[in-house]
């Protein structure tokens, strides 16, 4: 080969950006609610970024074109719009800006970071459960998605495997589509690339903890869920060689938590074959695996189900019991919870050595403020939970509740921001506004007691858990709504505020009002959560001075 031949060949040489954004969403001030660490790494991102990696190994683009993969997850990390762009232009602005995974209340942050993008002339692209649910339930695009469409954002409904290839090379020929819509045409996951983050992303969230996806699908009817109408109900899975592979690719980097990221793992068909394998991975090759399930209030009576979940290592799980008032179940079409198993099903957990989580929905047609509180107090009483969360039951879009409301002309709040399980979207039929956000902001004064964290405690250190593990993810539950006034699930440690980070079209304030106040909430918030721990640590001091009713066996080796 000559020398001139070489130029040429280098000269063909080009470089595609990919850069893949998980957006996080507003507080009320309108400021990008994130994080120092924040709590849960998110799974699309994951697996977005394994499909990518493995675009760029096939060379999708050609062998001359190198596909430069970057990911950012902004609950806690800041999105450089100006670097980024720089990059980008810099470099022939062969780009796609991808926004993944962004639910209803993310989609105004989404757009607004679009906008930035696509003002400098460089193409975005915006997917997730908002953008999905809307055209799998509705006839036709809300206002947001058409504003949004019409500013020359591509939208991506349904799910990428075996499409990743078109998407790229679309962009990389400056002809995306204005809709990519596969919501009729779910993709099986088993065999494909494994969702994967580098451990450098990992390590910005609390635990270190990687996410991955085991299967997609509920069979469950529930109405205000948006993930059967999104995913589907059929039940489609990764193998068990897939979930090893990402289990050990993980390990190699040190990472031994994970989160299985699955609405309901319990009716993964392939649940057996995975837990037989994480435990041969335990058992037999020593590996420290340590996993985090989400299951349905009736997992129990699968046979050996929370056996085999204990020996895999499940030491926390998330149950979806939504309520226990019998008409408000079956309002919801979640007539799946039986509320005489639950009792039965949470033991079962804490015999397996799990930590069990509960969500509780406020909210629905029949609750109001002081059946809440009895609800509570029955909980508190009757059922071994050891964490409770609370949601304000919302009309999700992509749910059967918003499309119904939808279909009747109900008035919906029209701001997605506030989409997000803890704020007023519609009214409802029994309290007013104030009264249903009121009771929302009590029911974590009525459950998290200083009594009743007494007693989980203390129940904590008979069935083996360490006692002051048990008392701070109590203190983080409670900590959260009270102090951050955000979910526990979006929360984290030391909330990072930016000034010109916020919302478009409301004002960028003085420096000279922005940082005092800045630094003054932190102060104040800190002051907040050190009053909190001490008065926990003195509730965990007292639940230890008593005695237990059975000799207490070496406790659980829990990580966080």
């Amino acid at each position: 080969m000559s020398y001139v031949q070489a130029a040429l060949i280098q000269e063909e040489k080009k470089q595609f950006h990919l850069i893949m954004i998980k957006p996080s969403h507003y507080d009320d001030e309108g400021y990008v609610i994130q994080w120092l660490r924040s709590s849960i790494p998110s799974n699309t991102l994951a697996v977005l970024n394994g499909l990518a990696l493995e675009c760029a190994e096939r060379k999708v683009l050609g062998e001359n074109t190198s596909i430069e993969l970057q990911t950012f997850d902004e609950t806690n990390t800041r999105i450089d719009i100006h670097t980024l762009s720089k990059l980008i232009l810099n470099s022939g602005n062969n780009s796609l800006i991808a926004l993944v995974g962004v639910q209803s209340n993310q989609f105004p942050r989404a757009v607004d970071i679009a906008r930035q993008f696509i003002a400098k002339g460089i193409q975005v692209a915006i997917g997730g459960f908002h953008v999905s649910g809307c055209l799998a339930m509705l006839p036709k695009l809300p206002t947001e998605i058409q504003e949004a469409s019409n500013m020359g954002i591509s939208l991506f409904a349904g799910e990428i495997e075996g499409r990743f290839d078109l998407l790229l090379k679309d962009a990389f020929s400056k002809k995306m589509k204005p809709i990519y819509n596969y919501m009729d045409d779910l993709p099986n996951i088993d065999g494909v690339a494994i969702p994967y983050l580098p451990i450098s992303m990992l390590k910005k969230t609390s635990g270190t903890r990687a996410s991955f996806d085991a299967g997609r699908g509920c069979p469950f009817l529930c109405s205000f869920c948006t993930i059967i109408n999104v995913q589907g109900h059929k039940s489609r899975f990764r193998t068990a060689d897939d979930i090893e592979k990402i289990i050990r690719t993980n390990y190699e980097e040190g990472i031994k938590n994970f989160f299985i990221s699955d609405d309901d793992f319990a009716r993964n068909r392939q649940w057996e074959a995975i837990f037989d394998r994480i435990i041969a991975l335990r058992e037999n090759e020593g590996l420290e695996v340590w996993i985090i399930i989400q299951v349905d209030t009736m997992c129990h009576k699968i046979p050996r189900f929370i056996q085999k979940a204990g020996q895999a290592g499940v030491t926390r799980v998330f149950i979806g019991l939504e309520s226990i008032n019998p008409e408000a179940l079956a309002g919801a079409k979640k007539k799946q919870n039986k509320i005489s198993e639950y009792k039965v099903m949470l033991d079962a957990w804490h015999q397996a050595g799990a930590l069990t989580y509960a969500g509780y929905i406020l909210g629905f047609p029949t609750d109001t403020p002081e059946s809440i509180l009895m609800d509570i107090k029955t909980i508190q009483e009757e059922l071994p939970i050891d964490l409770l969360e609370f949601f304000i039951l919302t009309p999700l879009p992509g749910s059967e509740d918003h499309k119904v409301l939808h279909q009747k002309g109900v008035k919906m709040s029209t701001d997605m921001n506030e989409y997000d399980i803890v704020h007023i979207t519609t009214a409802h039929p029994l309290m007013t506004d104030s009264e249903w956000l009121g009771i929302y902001e009590k029911a974590w004064d009525a459950y998290y007691t200083p009594e009743h964290v007494e007693k989980v405690i203390h129940r904590a250190r008979e069935w083996g858990y360490p006692a002051e593990n048990m008392m701070t993810k109590l203190l983080h539950f409670y900590a959260c709504p009270k102090i951050e006034k955000v979910h526990p699930l979006e929360g984290g440690l030391l909330r990072l505020k930016y000034r010109l980070d916020r919302r478009y079209g409301m004002p960028i304030e003085n420096p000279l009002v922005f940082y005092p106040r800045y630094l003054f909430e932190t102060l104040r918030k800190f002051s907040q959560f050190l009053l909190l721990f001490y008065r926990f640590k003195r509730i965990l001091n007292k639940a230890n001075r008593a005695p237990l009713q059975e000799p207490l066996e070496e406790p659980l080796k829990i990580l966080a």
